[in-house]
């Protein structure tokens, strides 16, 4: 099991959501963030990444490896499923995973201490020859924001913050995630939903 709690519900001292989950809103307007749980992977006075995770696609697993030219005939039989990471260059893939200590991959960053971003196809290979992370998301295209744009989008109210949980993030159903995430402030996003245009 990986870790399941970061301490604090709030951002970081200098205002970062960096290694934050953000839920939407029901005001969302943007179709690709409807009902969407999206991971913080960078956030600065220069914009913000970040990788949806609770939104899997109809691509399998084992569909990728041609694409990446990755030899599938001692693959593994992996059952992980795709995600759809936003809508910023949906033809790249993005790995969230745990840190191997033995083990690091070409473009590897760490992006919190138990937590580490690759792009590069070596860590796909790794995961179908069951020599990848203990805990992996792999997820086609990203969400960006430009200065700014992010803190507004919270200022009008369109997303609200809550702390990393790896549980989440890795071990629950994709569909399970947006609400448990909110279980986290003690909201049910059902209830806000309903509630939404009834003032």
């Amino acid at each position: 099991m990986a870790d399941t709690k970061d301490a604090g519900n709030t951002p970081n001292d200098n205002n970062s959501l960096h290694h934050f989950m953000l839920i939407s809103m029901p005001q969302m307007e943007d179709e690709n963030f409807t009902r969407s749980l999206v991971y913080i992977c960078e956030h600065s006075e220069k914009g913000a990444m970040g990788l949806v995770i609770n939104r899997a696609n109809s691509i399998d697993f084992a569909d990728i490896l041609p694409q990446l030219n990755i030899a599938d005939a001692h693959a593994i039989d992996v059952q992980q499923p795709i995600f759809t990471g936003g809508p910023v260059q949906p033809e790249h893939g993005f790995v969230l995973h745990t840190p191997l200590s033995n083990k690091k991959w070409k473009s590897s960053i760490r992006v919190a201490e138990d937590l580490c971003l690759t792009t590069s196809v070596d860590v796909i290979d790794d995961i179908a020859h069951a020599a990848g992370p203990e805990h992996s998301l792999i997820a086609l295209g990203y969400a960006g924001w430009g200065p700014g744009q992010l803190e507004k989008e919270l200022a009008e109210n369109a997303w609200l913050c809550c702390p990393f949980d790896a549980d989440i993030v890795f071990n629950m159903a994709p569909e399970e995630r947006f609400q448990a995430a909110a279980d986290l402030l003690g909201i049910d996003m059902n209830l806000i939903s309903t509630q939404i245009g009834h003032g």
